[in-house]
């Protein structure tokens, strides 16, 4: 065969299929799948098998509301940090990273090695507060009360780290306090999740309430001018105690309330965060 007869077998193929091909100005089939392309937009070609993955970039999906007990008010709107704010003299740190993210705050060291506080805009007496938590395990974080904006204040512990106490009332920031059958804190870094106690003691109450990776209730009540103070975890009380006089900074008898991150690089893990959310308080006389 002649090289001039391939040719023109050639250009007659490239014809046919140019007559043949649909061009963009043809008006595509109505109804079944081409139609619904055509009202959704361009799709991907796949491999035979594979479904189309939607386009979620478009979605607006809304974290959940908030749930709260009956008789609180919220202290947390779940979209920002409206009634709280961060000190920017707190000892343990003054750029912590809080942020409001899926409906949660979320709080993590910023730098690493340093923490900070989230207090409220409002100040309280006595009251009952109550929040949701989702630590992540090594870090040590706490829920303080009639608290200064350097951080001197009542605290009820949330150490989720080896020998770690939760739901202890302690002192923070040099305050004296005069508790009544009042329990220290343990500290020891490394270990694992129901780790005993640190210097051998059993257990810690709260610890072994504590769900691990999981959402935990918290419900602390706090009364007098010498605080009374009940903790509960998931429930279940976990301690109660008495401070015998006002050890607040200058005898105040109302304060802030404070979330912490604690600073340093013992008590925190790098990447390590803290989670709250349904936060909220009921007033007492």
């Amino acid at each position: 065969m002649s090289i001039r007869k391939n040719h023109s077998i050639r250009w007659a193929i490239l014809l046919a299929f140019t007559l043949i091909e649909p061009t963009a100005s043809q008006t595509p089939p109505s109804g079944g799948q081409a139609g619904a392309a055509a009202a959704t937009g361009p799709t991907t070609v796949l491999a035979p098998g594979l479904n189309p993955v939607p386009d979620y970039r478009q979605a607006n999906v809304s974290p959940p509301p908030q749930e709260i007990p009956a008789g609180f008010t919220s202290l947390f709107n779940g979209a920002d940090l409206t009634g709280w704010h961060t000190s920017t003299t707190a000892r343990h740190g003054a750029t912590p990273d809080f942020h409001v993210l899926h409906g949660m705050i979320l709080g993590t060291q910023n730098p690493l090695g340093r923490g900070g506080l989230l207090l409220t805009d409002k100040k309280y007496k006595n009251f009952e507060f109550y929040m949701e938590a989702k630590p992540d395990w090594g870090n040590d974080s706490g829920v303080f009360f009639r608290c200064t904006d350097e951080g001197a204040a009542y605290q009820i512990t949330m150490d989720f780290l080896p020998g770690g106490t939760m739901g202890r009332l302690i002192q923070e920031g040099g305050m004296t306090l005069k508790l009544a059958g009042a329990a220290g804190r343990g500290s020891t870094p490394g270990g694992t999740p129901g780790a005993p106690g640190a210097a051998g003691r059993p257990p810690d109450p709260g610890m072994s309430i504590w769900k691990h990776e999981d959402w935990n209730k918290v419900r602390i009540r706090v009364e007098g001018e010498a605080p009374h103070v009940t903790v509960w975890i998931n429930d279940r009380q976990v301690s109660d105690a008495q401070d015998t006089q006002n050890s607040a900074v200058g005898g105040m008898i109302e304060g802030p309330i404070a979330l912490q991150i604690h600073g340093g690089p013992v008590r925190w893990q790098p990447g390590g965060f803290w989670r709250w959310r349904n936060l909220a308080i009921r007033v007492l006389p």
